[in-house]
């Protein structure tokens, strides 16, 4: 009964909201309580940008993607690469054919060499276009991982206090114990509120930048087998077609 009538008192005279907590802490909580908002502000912008992103370019690449199985010649769709915006689909074939052109202009023997010379500008495109991708996901994978550690510190930090301050008051009364408790279990609680989504979601992005790339890997080997086709046959409209397994030609 006793017990009962102590936590009713205090919860009438403590302030138990996030913001009383955080200006009830002394200086080092208040400072990883900061940095952990600040890290969960920056998550979170890091999170809607890149979903944004990989949206809108999925958009833009399907656009190419379609203009250039339409039927347009390469050369045609070479000259027209500049009204397109830039994208992982565009750049790979952009690329791809700036090598093509500059062999055809040295007027190079077209042979393995020539094939795997092409195959070569798709490897560093797609390590181009990954690693402007994955620009920024570093901070999120640390947020994921350093901020439960930040949280722990803040809580070992919190009930140290609570342990000092029983000892000062000589009193385990919860007047004296909870409001330390409560100040260090918030801690963890933000920290993990920072490291869930932050995981969660670079895991996610990850994935859906993987699927992205692997799509204009494979847009890329096509362009390359396309090129193949054309170079070794002497009239492809005639001898026979350029198809990608689709059944789709361009000639």
């Amino acid at each position: 009964m006793e017990e009962v009538v102590n936590l009713a008192s205090l919860e009438g005279s403590v302030d138990f909201s996030m913001m009383g907590m955080f200006l009830k802490s002394d200086w080092v909580v208040k400072f990883v309580i900061i940095l952990l908002v600040i890290f969960s502000i920056q998550s979170w912008k890091t999170i809607i940008q890149k979903i944004l992103l990989i949206n809108k370019l999925k958009k833009i690449s399907k656009k190419f993607e379609n203009h250039f199985w339409s039927g347009v010649s390469l050369d045609e769709l070479y000259k027209q690469i500049d009204e397109f915006e830039q994208e992982s689909f565009s750049n790979i074939f952009r690329n791809i054919m700036n090598e093509y052109e500059k062999s055809r202009i040295q007027k190079n023997k077209i042979d393995s060499a020539f094939i795997q010379r092409l195959y070569t500008s798709l490897d560093l495109s797609i390590a181009v276009e990954d690693t402007n991708l994955n620009k920024g996901l570093s901070f999120l994978a640390s947020s994921g991982s350093v901020a439960p550690f930040i949280g722990l510190f803040g809580t070992v930090w919190g009930i140290m206090n609570s342990f000092q301050a029983i000892a000062i008051a000589q009193n385990t009364n919860l007047a004296v114990v909870a409001p330390g408790i409560a100040e260090a279990l918030f801690v963890t609680a933000l920290g993990l509120f920072v490291a869930i989504p932050s995981t969660a979601y670079y895991n996610l992005i990850t994935s859906k930048i993987d699927n992205y790339l692997s799509e204009a890997e494979s847009f890329g080997k096509d362009l390359v087998n396309i090129i193949s086709c054309l170079l070794y046959t002497s009239d492809a409209a005639d001898d026979m077609q350029c198809v990608d397994l689709g059944g789709r030609r361009i000639i």
